[in-house]
């Protein structure tokens, strides 16, 4: 892929999960969550630099040191001279993410909508949604919690959330924030002791179709290398790879 149009895919993905605290450099956006998950609390490149990268760099270090925060950069295969440049400087690239694109056309939405709409719910706002959510992924920190809905809350792309149900139970959920055309699949978890029943596949056909009617041309996710049954699955569903994120931190 491009090195723009993954620039693009990185910044419409940044606007979907959106940090407490952000200040703008030189086309660099540093951003600050209390430490609570990557995304929220690195530098995101949002523009090419005019800045030299030593000043740059320096300055980041300075700002997150006064936020209690080690400085970490979330980084694309489009930075590698970036990624050397902070490996000399002692900094390593870790948690390598896939981001898996799939557009959106009659042959891969071909689904059978009967099987794929009973039980699945949507909405345009979390009601019901956290709980679940919280529970499945074993987030019973309430300082996490209430900084998942807050992040939630401050993003301004559109967002659809949604449920499965078995056995009259919230089973799965997931969530789309929507921009540019594009439908980011996120949020994505099973309760962990039905997995293997073939609820993840229903979420993620609900979302595909659910992102079409939204009028998105394309749907794609992001997924950890180390997580192959994930992996597989997207793969089965036609999401093709792009490219690979990382976050570089000392």
């Amino acid at each position: 892929m491009e090195k723009e149009q993954i620039r693009f895919l990185e910044n419409i993905a940044a606007d979907s999960f959106v940090a407490l605290e952000e200040i703008n450099y030189d086309g660099w956006e540093l951003r600050f969550t209390q430490g609570f998950t990557g995304r929220a609390n690195s530098v995101h490149i949002r523009a090419e630099s005019t800045i030299e990268l030593t000043q740059k760099t320096d300055f980041c270090e300075k700002v997150y040191a006064e936020h209690n925060l080690p400085c970490m950069f979330k980084l694309t295969d489009a930075d590698r001279d970036f990624i050397s440049f902070l490996e000399k400087r002692g900094y390593q690239a870790v948690k390598p993410t896939d981001v898996m694109l799939l557009a959106l056309n009659d042959k891969n939405t071909d689904f059978d909508v009967r099987e794929i709409s009973d039980g699945v719910y949507f909405s345009t706002a979390p009601d019901g949604w956290f709980e679940p959510y919280f529970a499945f992924e074993k987030m019973e920190d309430e300082m996490k919690q209430e900084l998942t809905r807050k992040i939630h809350a401050k993003v301004s792309v559109d967002q659809v959330y949604i449920r499965v149900m078995h056995e009259e139970k919230v089973a799965a959920v997931a969530s789309l924030a929507i921009e540019s055309g594009y439908s980011l699949l996120h949020n994505v978890v099973v309760a962990p002791e039905i997995r293997g029943i073939g609820l993840g596949r229903k979420l993620c056909k609900a979302a595909i179709l659910k992102s079409k009617e939204c009028g998105a041309s394309h749907i794609y996710l992001q997924v950890m290398q180390n997580n192959p049954i994930a992996l597989d699955l997207y793969r089965k569903l036609g999401f093709e790879k792009q490219y690979t994120y990382y976050y570089v931190v000392k």
